[in-house]
């Protein structure tokens, strides 16, 4: 099989996180969130590649990677894109998936939909379906390498890229498509990992269902208990004006 064949997971993680501090290293069953994201990516038949960085602080994560027996790039702190570009040329891939180490029940198969959509419509960039980027954090962006490599054009290599979008909107003539919903009747639910809150709510739906659960059964527990979402659904305002801030400032 060759490298453009193979669905491949770029593992996007750092122990710097401000609001909830080294949240991939907190508990999640038998093991810690990053152990969890590497053996959930597995199942699903994505071969993960840890992308890190290359401060001293997250040599725990170079740690777990090689126990898990699992490649690891270790790259720029702050400039993402640029990580993940130097990672793609490392290990000589065309196309990966982005899977962030804060959404520990992402969907393996709506990932693997959006990298055959890549591969077979010729897309720069497959994004998120809507449900996904409104807190659902069911799967990541399909990139090619290539498109990676004219965002990073022109940018200093310690550029904070961690609105990684924000640099991809100024391409031009991107081909660029919104992963389309495969599950009907979604509820509310903010699964992706920022704060506390999240925790208790990932954590909550793990111990009801299980690490390797499938996305079917979270959407049915959600849909059973109405008021489930209620957690930490009041976080998503805050996250998205966060998330605004920096973009702004960039």
């Amino acid at each position: 099989m060759s490298n453009q064949e193979k669905f491949v997971g770029f593992v996007t993680v750092r122990t710097s996180s401000t609001r909830l501090p080294k949240k991939c290293l907190l508990p999640f069953g038998e093991s810690t969130v990053l152990n969890h994201i590497i053996r959930r990516a597995i199942s699903y038949d994505i071969e993960p590649i840890v992308c890190t960085s290359t401060s001293k602080e997250d040599n725990i994560i170079e740690e777990i990677a090689n126990k898990e027996g699992v490649k690891i790039y270790r790259g720029s702190l702050h400039n993402k894109l640029q990580r993940w570009l130097d990672c793609a040329m490392h290990f000589n891939i065309n196309a990966f998936h982005t899977i962030d180490a804060d959404d520990p029940f992402f969907d393996g198969n709506e990932m693997i939909s959006s990298m055959k959509m890549l591969q077979k419509k010729g897309f720069d960039m497959v994004s998120p379906t809507e449900s996904s980027s409104a807190g659902g954090a069911s799967v990541g962006y399909s990139l090619t390498t290539d498109i990676v490599k004219r965002a990073c054009k022109g940018l200093d290599k310690d550029t904070d890229t961690e609105m990684m979008w924000h640099y991809m909107e100024k391409i031009q003539n991107l081909k660029v498509k919104i992963l389309p919903e495969i599950r009907k009747n979604i509820s509310k639910m903010r699964l992706t990992l920022d704060y506390e809150e999240d925790y208790w709510m990932l954590e909550s739906v793990r111990k009801m269902l299980g690490n390797l659960t499938s996305r079917d059964k979270v959407d049915q527990l959600f849909s059973s208990n109405p008021d489930l979402y209620k957690i930490n659904w009041f976080r998503n305002e805050e996250w998205k004006v966060g998330q605004l801030s920096k973009k702004i400032n960039n």
